[in-house]
């Protein structure tokens, strides 16, 4: 990796371009040098989603500034996961409203996709446990380039377009925590052989390789140690510290953060699309 991470300094330096990266937490301030992350406000009042077998979720409210870090907790079945698809605009919304960063919900769902990304969502961004690391962080930003960039990044020449795809990876993979080098076979490391862990945090960097301005994370707690939380949240922490707006899914949530709960409400198993609520 073309990167010198001096974290003693709080800094981490890109041969390539000349470009710094400042380090927040255990990395500083996640903020390239003439590119930084903007987080979005997110606001929901009387929000819910019914199904066809009843209520996802329901009268939903709360207020979260930019770069605000927000916990939807509550027991598995009380509608986490829909609410987590509804606020990123992934599902639609059947009572009460929202709004993302001025963009309206339910009305304006694409507008709200394009300003955000989902990670760690079983049955919507499930990892190929085929495929390898480095086969999963070069087919996002392949797709990213293709469908996410503007035209005018599209017809950029080809060797620019490479090292911007290079450079997308590196910072998301800094943020999210994942050290190739350390995985057993770097970069080609299968999925199928990454910890819980290191599979969570790959599918954090994927998520990031958009630069979202929302990031919804499902699940950031499942089958993970007491350790490993501490490290998750400490993690999800720097990336709302470094300005992104961070939306995370969890049966418990730490004191430090703004708290969503779905446990209480007129809830049913309604999340046909994923199998999930």
């Amino acid at each position: 990796m073309a990167l010198t991470i001096r974290s003693d300094l709080g800094f981490c330096f890109d041969r390539r371009f000349g470009l710094v990266f400042a380090l927040t937490s255990q990395f500083k301030k996640l903020t390239l040098r003439g590119w930084a992350v903007g987080g979005v406000a997110v606001t929901a009042e009387g929000f819910g989603l019914k199904g066809p077998r009843g209520w996802a979720f329901r009268g939903i409210s709360f207020e979260a500034e930019p770069g605000s870090l927000v916990a939807v907790e509550g027991p598995s079945g009380t509608g986490r996961t829909c609410l987590l698809l509804a606020l990123t605009g992934r599902m639609k919304a059947t009572e009460g409203t929202a709004a993302v960063g001025g963009a309206r919900l339910p009305k304006q769902l694409g507008a709200v996709r394009r300003m955000s990304a989902v990670a760690h969502a079983a049955g919507v961004t499930d990892l190929d446990p085929a495929l390898t690391v480095g086969e999963h962080l070069r087919e996002r930003a392949l797709l990213q380039h293709r469908f996410g960039d503007s035209l005018r990044a599209l017809l950029r020449p080809r060797a620019e377009r490479t090292n911007e795809a290079r450079l997308r990876i590196d910072t998301a993979l800094i943020a999210a925590g994942l050290d190739r080098e350390a995985l057993p076979k770097g970069s080609r490391t299968a999925v199928r052989d990454l910890e819980r862990l290191e599979a969570l945090r790959l599918s954090l960097a994927l998520a990031l390789i958009g630069r979202p301005r929302l990031l919804g994370v499902d699940d950031v707690d499942l089958k993970l140690s007491d350790a490993e939380r501490a490290e998750v949240w400490a993690l999800l922490r720097s990336l709302a510290e470094a300005g992104t707006t961070v939306v995370a899914v969890c049966s418990e949530a730490p004191d430090d953060v703004v708290k969503v709960s779905t446990e209480g409400k007129e809830t049913a198993d309604a999340l046909a699309a994923t199998g999930r609520a």
